[in-house]
């Protein structure tokens, strides 16, 4: 085996017979992207692609915990409050490695153990062979601070049977390996114990498919199918207020879980993401889906609730945060015409189409 370590060692990039290895090395915080492991990766797949010795690339992360817990919203946030210009930049690179990743012409594995959420969704989800474990949690739990699901969430999500997607999104809902397979986020779930067999069997095959269906496991009932009629009737409504009130009709306690749980989150975030979701639904391309998810989240960082919920969720911890609108029917046309001034001329192109149309 030999290595190449970049990104300042956040990302080991070696070789291992015939894959290229790509390991998120922050453990200390879930493996968290920062913009040198993004370009770290981008740069990885650029060599590997032309590399005849490379079949496949695979990529998994550091530590017990999982592959990655999203981007670096610290970051974002900081950046946001002292009215800096990293953000675009960060988003811009992700978001051209996520749809890179979508069209790589070698098989992308994704060992996807453990927490995957946000930005780990994005260097996952996207790949041609997805694999998850018992341990395994996604989510897209981006609501919850005043942002909207980005890294192509919006178009995997819009994807998933019935108003499953929908209803992960705005309840920030954490996905069972069974969950995750029934949603079109994953293929195939392994047993955590022998994720290290697997890739010693995908180094030396040339279809990793077939190897990781060798090593396939019955994940289980997925709950959100035995909970879809109570999903799709409720998130078929007009609006979010629309939804909150079917979801908090409907004599399910599982429905009045999910009720209160989309009343917490940030309600403009919430009526940006449930537009953006339906509207994905017809987009003719992931790509389509990228470019409405980097004007929207260009505009989530300039927002008040964004530097909020970083702060009620992730660094003082209270669980209380303050929105701006506070409810649902104060999200107004004009509240969210104000949100979406947020881009900037000065911002970089995301370049993935001629248009934005």
């Amino acid at each position: 085996m030999s290595a190449r370590v970049g990104g300042g060692d956040a990302v080991v990039v070696r070789r291992q017979g015939g894959l290229g290895r790509l390991t998120l090395n922050r453990p200390q915080v879930l493996n968290a992207l920062s913009l040198p492991m993004i370009r770290t990766i981008a740069a990885a797949l650029d060599e590997w692609e032309h590399d005849d010795g490379v079949r496949a690339v695979l990529i998994d992360g550091a530590g017990e915990r999982g592959l990655c817990a999203g981007g670096d919203v610290r970051f974002l946030s900081d950046d946001a409050a002292t009215g800096g210009h990293g953000a675009p930049v960060l988003l811009s690179e992700e978001y051209r490695l996520n749809a890179r990743i979508a069209r790589y012409p070698k098989p992308y594995v994704a060992l996807m153990d453990g927490v995957v959420m946000g930005g780990g969704v994005g260097v996952s989800a996207h790949g041609r062979v997805r694999v998850v474990t018992r341990r395994t949690v996604v989510a897209m739990p981006e609501v919850t601070i005043g942002y909207v699901p980005d890294v192509g969430g919006t178009w995997l999500l819009a994807h998933a049977p019935g108003e499953t997607g929908l209803h992960a999104a705005l309840c920030a809902a954490r996905l069972t390996a069974a969950d995750a397979i029934y949603c079109g986020l994953a293929d195939v779930a392994v047993a955590p114990e022998r994720l290290g067999e697997l890739v010693e069997a995908l180094a030396d095959s040339p279809d990793p498919a077939d190897v990781a269906a060798e090593f396939a496991v019955d994940p289980g009932v997925p709950a959100l199918a035995v909970d879809r009629e109570w999903i799709d009737h409720c998130y078929a409504a007009d609006d979010l207020a629309g939804i909150v009130e079917a979801l908090r009709g409907t004599r399910n306690p599982d429905a009045a879980k999910a009720a209160e749980a989309v009343a917490r989150n940030a309600p403009l975030a919430c009526t940006v993401a449930l537009r953006a979701i339906r509207g994905a639904r017809t987009a003719p391309s992931l790509e389509h889906a990228l470019h409405t998810e980097y004007e929207l989240t260009r505009c989530c960082v300039r927002w008040p609730d964004f530097t909020e919920g970083v702060r009620a969720m992730l660094i003082d911890r209270d669980g209380a945060p303050r929105w701006d609108p506070a409810t649902a029917a104060d999200v107004t046309d004009d509240v969210v015409a104000r949100f979406r001034a947020g881009v900037r001329p000065e911002d970089p192109p995301l370049g993935l189409l001629t248009t934005t149309s």
